[in-house]
């Protein structure tokens, strides 16, 4: 049976494990098929692929997992020991890798991820990475909507008593990170302070984008793509990237495709490696 043959008529899946939901494509005789699910642990997985896919973990040929919060290798042999068994062959990812692999289709350049928390994550020809940001909500996540909704909290009157109640509550990142969609509005309505915020978390990002791009040494103009809610609007991405202008050239482009489709693809070339 040929190479190309024997590809087409592989399973291949690749899965988007966030906090929340379970993303996932499965590519199987040329053919891609989308499901995505609300889960809260990770065993929960073992059973997701066979159901929304009618496919036992014995057929799966490869399975590649974008995970969040897997950066080290020795994070990533402790997932895939955990997933041992879904597939023939099972790789973990971050889930930032598999974003910037769809944003840029594999090419050079740099990712800026800002959803409820941040990180810039880069690629060069080579195929070296570098990030900066991505600590968690505690110390880092600058310029995410995590931290514009923690920015303006601190300014309202009340924000002892509201921070020791959010502080009870196992939910309180998401809550802080849902007051980002209202800080936005106040800025572009002119507020001073909401003005203030975003400029600072656009000032935050770029500098992120700008020391990755120094320590890939990427050529200018640098391919530039973007992921995560916050960056979906239109106007804060505007501003980050007159915010990253002052710091190097860039082309900036739509991402090609999402985290869990690359992350298929990328299960698809393991096949015949």
């Amino acid at each position: 049976m040929s190479q190309a043959r024997q590809r087409q008529s592989s399973l291949a899946i690749g899965v988007d494990l966030g906090g929340t939901w379970i993303r996932a494509v499965v590519l199987r005789d040329g053919r891609a098929t989308r499901r995505v699910q609300r889960v809260g642990r990770l065993p929960e997985l073992a059973n997701f692929l066979p159901t929304l896919f009618g496919a036992r973990s014995a057929h799966v040929d490869s399975l590649v997992v974008a995970a969040r919060g897997v950066w080290t290798a020795t994070e990533r042999r402790s997932l895939r020991r955990r997933l041992r068994g879904l597939a023939r062959r099972v790789e973990v990812i971050s889930d930032a890798e598999a974003a910037l692999l769809g944003a840029l289709d594999g090419a050079p350049g740099l990712l800026i991820l800002a959803g409820t928390g941040s990180i810039v994550l880069g690629r060069d020809r080579r195929g070296r990475l570098a990030r900066a940001g991505g600590l968690g909500p505690l110390i880092g996540d600058e310029g995410s909507a995590f931290w514009l909704g923690r920015e303006w909290l601190r300014l309202r009157p009340d924000a002892a008593v509201a921070a020791r109640a959010l502080s009870r509550r196992p939910d309180a990142v998401a809550r802080i990170a849902a007051g980002a969609p209202g800080v936005l509005r106040r800025a572009q309505r002119g507020d001073r302070q909401a003005c203030a915020i975003v400029t600072a978390g656009q000032a935050h990002l770029a500098a992120h984008a700008a020391a990755v791009i120094r320590q890939l040494r990427l050529a200018m103009p640098v391919a530039v793509s973007w992921s995560g809610g916050l960056l979906a609007n239109d106007w804060y991405r505007a501003g980050l990237r007159r915010a990253l202008a002052r710091h190097v050239r860039c082309r900036w482009q739509p991402p090609r495709t999402d985290a869990a489709l690359a992350a298929a693809r990328l299960a698809v070339s393991r096949l015949t490696d």
